[in-house]
């Protein structure tokens, strides 16, 4: 009776292990195991995946609206309609096989109105230029032509085309529909959309077979740019430079600045450096008793003198530096010789996406015994004649070759035309398009390759804003409406910038699989080991009873 009492209790006990035992691996896996891949797993908010991937293949419209006007007696006699009437044409872009870019010219043919037939009575084409100009509410990327009689005297003799400051450009009317219509296609790829422009801003996406030798040398758009004036006097000791940069920069650089801040904000800065060589010694020639530097040697200048300039290396914006470089007496006077070894006029070059450089020698004291240092006030009209014109190119707002016939109004003080304003409004409008798709597709591959890295709300968020802002840009492109789509590409780029480059991507970027191993092999093996080894014997208790009845038969 003894043993059976034990046998039971040993049973009961053997029992309630076997219990316990699978009450703990049960809880291990049906609450433990979820708990745990809950409490670990990478949160991803969704991104719109469909959406990133149709940003590279949508078609790319760019309407520019434009008003034919014709002013009494230039009215082709072939005119297909009565005036006024609408027009529409559509011409491709040449930009290669991966963009697909269409230009839609919305044209409204009129005649002038009376306010209008009297400014184009004007004396001169400026003056007409002027008086039209207070008539108009010409939106950005719009374009008026103003075709004029054949015998007006608005036109000098040999000119065909005037195109003004601002967005309008007289037209002497030809002989018939067709030369007219010719004229007018040749202005209008010159004044909206130049197919250069637009092949430049989608650089990246253009084979460079299909590039102008410029394409790649204009600044790429920025949300802001930063630019800094640099006096380099290696030879304080000779020469007592005093220059009125405070000045020159309000009266011909902020005029400029003024017209850009529709593309991007600029800041401006100045600095003088002494002691601060060119880096390379020019050569002296007999002949004209100067010093030279060949057009090989320029490369090697702007190393040594951007190591002193110190500009760029805290700046979250492209820095454009303009140097005027004094020579010291022992290499004066300097000058620039271009690749043919002819002297450059201007005595300056440019670096494309860089700056600029200018030699400004002073002339030497008529006496020799002339005390040192000598004072040297510099001609800020001169240097910065050079300087705008060095940062009209480095925008890649140059003007291109014209036929004799076209004659171009001079911007003033402003440094550059309304409808050259458009012309780069429109290449960073494309640009930014094309920046947003590349950005977004390259974080979504990122995202999609590597599964750990925790996608947060505020991320999703910016991405999804980016892709409605292209959107909307693009609509907007098409819609005609150049200001509002350039604020939708500058909202993309911004928020596309602020996803990609958010901090929380990085934090599981780089966390492999062999630490997840080390850091969760010490937690779960000691609790893990003592249940499996539980579960095994509970399986081999339960096959001996299976075989014990068999047995005892």
């Amino acid at each position: 009776m003894a043993a059976a009492a034990a046998a039971a209790a040993d049973e009961a006990e053997r029992s309630r292990g076997r219990r316990a035992a699978l009450c703990f691996a049960a809880i291990a896996v049906l609450l433990g195991l979820p708990l745990w891949w809950r409490t670990t797993e990478t949160y991803r908010a969704a991104l719109p995946y469909a959406g990133i991937a149709a940003l590279g293949r949508l078609p790319l419209q760019l309407s520019v609206p434009i008003s034919v006007v014709f002013a009494p007696g230039s009215v082709p006699a072939d005119l297909p309609r009565q005036l006024p009437y609408r027009d529409v044409r559509e011409e491709p872009v040449p930009v290669g096989s991966r963009s697909d870019v269409a230009a839609r010219y919305e044209e409204l043919y009129r005649g002038t109105t009376a306010r209008e037939a009297v400014a184009l009575g004007a004396a001169t084409a400026r003056e007409a230029d002027a008086a039209l100009h207070a008539l108009q509410d010409a939106s950005p990327g719009s374009l008026t032509v103003y075709v004029v009689p054949e015998s007006s005297p608005l036109l000098p003799q040999g000119t065909d085309v005037y195109m003004g400051k601002h967005r309008s450009a007289l037209l002497r009317a030809g002989q018939g529909l067709a030369a007219l219509r010719a004229r007018f296609q040749q202005l209008t790829r010159v004044m909206s959309l130049p197919a250069t422009s637009i092949a430049a801003a989608l650089a990246d996406r253009v084979p460079d077979g299909q590039l102008g030798p410029d394409a790649r040398r204009h600044l790429k758009s920025s949300l802001g740019y930063e630019i800094t004036f640099s006096l380099l006097n290696p030879d304080p000791k000779s020469h007592d430079v005093d220059w009125d940069i405070e000045g020159a920069v309000g009266r011909y650089v902020q005029p400029v600045l003024d017209k850009l801040s529709m593309v991007a904000n600029f800041s401006v800065d100045s600095q003088i450096l002494y002691y601060a060589v060119l880096g390379v010694t020019p050569r002296f020639d007999k002949e004209s008793s100067s010093f030279l530097l060949s057009a090989h040697s320029l490369p090697h200048v702007i190393n040594p003198v951007e190591a002193r300039l110190g500009s760029s290396a805290a700046s979250l914006y492209p820095v454009l530096n303009f140097l005027l470089y004094v020579p010291e007496r022992s290499h004066s006077p300097l000058y620039i010789q271009d690749k043919d070894g002819a002297p450059v006029p201007t005595n300056a070059f440019h670096s494309p996406r860089w700056g600029g450089i200018m030699i400004y020698n002073v002339e030497a004291p008529a006496s020799p015994q002339a005390s040192l240092p000598l004072h040297v006030d510099v001609d800020m009209v001169r240097v910065m004649e050079v300087f705008l014109a060095q940062l009209r190119l480095l925008f890649g707002i140059s003007r291109e070759e014209l036929p004799p016939e076209f004659q171009v109004e001079s911007p003033g003080n402003e440094g550059l035309a309304d409808w050259e304003l458009d012309r780069l409004l429109w290449a960073h409008t494309v640009e930014n398009i094309a920046t947003v798709a590349t950005t977004l597709t390259s974080l979504a591959q990122l995202l999609d390759q590597i599964s750990n890295i925790v996608i947060k709300d505020d991320v999703a968020s910016e991405v999804y804003h980016a892709v409605a802002s292209v959107q909307d840009a693009m609509a907007e492109l098409a819609e005609g409406r150049l200001r509002s789509a350039f604020q939708a590409s500058k909202e993309a780029v911004t928020s596309s910038e602020r996803a990609f480059f958010d901090p929380s991507l990085l934090h599981l970027l780089y966390f492999p699989d062999d630490q997840k191993f080390a850091i969760y092999i010490p937690l779960f093996l000691p609790m893990a080991v003592p249940i499996l080894l539980s579960l095994a014997k509970i399986l081999r208790e339960a096959r001996q009873r299976k075989k014990e009845p068999s047995k005892i038969d």
